[in-house]
C-alpha cells in the first residue's frame, strides 16, 4: 500500500468510511422571499391594465446548455484499486471535478402577462427545458488527473476494472432538467408597426434537477431549488389585434447546483447557463 494520501495540505488522515454528508446549502428563505415579491411587483403592474391589455403567450425552443466546470470537495473516503493493487485515503475536503458537456435540448414557456404602457409589458413566465449530456472529461482529484487512472479507483472496487476514468466517463449518460418561475418586465420598440423589436429581463425561482451516469454508473442524481435570472431580445410579428407570433433569444443563468455524490462521499457544484432559441405566438384579450 502506499504511503501518501490524496488530502488537504494540513490535518491528518481519517480512517475510511461513507461519513453522512451534513449539508452546507444557504439558507433559501429570503432568497425565496426576494423572487415571491418581484412576482408580486409583476402581477401588481400587470393588474394596472385594462381587460384589453391582458394577454397570454406560449413558445417552443433550442435550449443549449453551456458546458459546466463542475466542482466540489470529497468526504473521507479510501479509493478503490489504482490498476497495481494499492489503495489511498482521501481526506475529507479534497477538491475533485470535471467538465461536463451537453446536447442541445428542448424548451417549453408559457407567460401571462398585460401591457401596463403603451411600450412596457409585465408577465408572468413558466419555463421547461431539458438537455442530455454528452460527455464528461478532466477528472481529477487534488492535484492528480485521473484520465489515466483505472476506474476501479473511484467506483471502490477491490480488482481493476481494466477500463480507465477517462474512458468510462465518456459516454456521458444522464440529463439536466430545469422548471422555472419568472418575474418578466419587456420594453416593445415600434409599438406602431407591424415589427415590434423587443428587450427583456427576469428574475425568478428554478428548480435544477441533475442526472450524472456515465457508462450507468451514477454519480450524481439530485435537485435544488435555486435563485435565477434571464435576459431577453426578440421581435413580435402581427398578425391581428389580438394574434402575435414572435421569435426570442434568452440568456439564462442560475446560482451553482449544489448535489451529493452517490460513489463516494462528497458534495459537488454545478454550473447552470443556458442559451434558448424560440418562436411563439401571443394572444391579447378583448376586441
Amino acid at each position: 500500500m502506499r504511503a501518501n494520501t490524496f488530502g488537504r495540505r494540513a490535518g491528518g488522515t481519517v480512517e475510511f468510511g461513507r461519513a453522512s454528508l451534513v449539508s452546507t446549502r444557504t439558507e433559501t428563505t429570503p432568497m425565496i422571499s426576494k423572487v415571491l415579491a418581484a412576482i408580486t411587483l409583476a402581477v401588481g403592474l400587470a393588474g394596472t391594465a385594462t381587460a384589453q391589455d391582458w394577454y397570454v403567450s406560449g413558445s417552443i425552443g433550442i435550449a443549449q446548455q453551456s458546458d459546466s466546470d463542475n466542482g466540489g470537495s470529497t468526504g473521507a473516503f479510501t479509493t478503490g484499486n489504482l490498476g497495481d493493487g494499492s489503495t489511498l485515503p482521501v481526506e475529507a475536503g479534497t477538491p475533485y471535478g470535471w467538465q461536463t458537456e451537453f446536447d442541445s435540448g428542448l424548451s417549453i414557456a408559457g407567460e401571462l402577462g398585460a401591457r401596463v404602457s403603451p411600450s412596457i409589458r409585465a408577465g408572468v413566465e413558466l419555463s421547461y427545458t431539458q438537455a442530455d449530456v454528452d460527455t464528461h472529461n478532466g477528472v481529477f482529484l487534488a492535484d492528480i488527473d485521473l484520465t489515466d487512472v483505472d476506474a476501479a479507483a473511484l467506483a471502490g472496487a477491490p480488482d481493476p476494472l481494466g477500463v480507465s476514468v477517462g474512458d468510462l466517463v465518456a459516454d456521458g449518460q444522464g440529463e439536466l432538467t430545469t422548471l422555472s418561475v419568472f418575474a418578466n418586465a419587456y420594453y416593445d420598440f415600434n409599438t406602431g408597426g407591424q415589427i415590434q423589436p423587443y428587450v427583456g429581463a427576469g428574475i425568478g425561482l428554478m428548480d435544477v434537477d441533475v442526472e450524472y451516469a456515465p457508462s450507468g454508473v451514477g454519480i450524481i442524481d439530485d435537485s435544488e431549488t435555486v435563485l435565477a435570472w434571464q435576459l431577453k431580445a426578440g421581435a413580435s410579428f402581427k398578425v391581428s389585434d389580438q394574434w402575435d407570433i414572435f421569435g426570442e433569444y434568452t440568456y439564462r443563468q442560475s446560482d451553482d447546483i449544489e448535489t451529493e455524490n452517490s460513489l463516494f462521499p462528497g458534495t459537488l457544484d454545478i454550473e447552470n447557463q443556458q442559451n434558448v432559441f424560440a418562436i411563439g405566438a401571443r394572444y391579447t384579450f378583448g376586441s
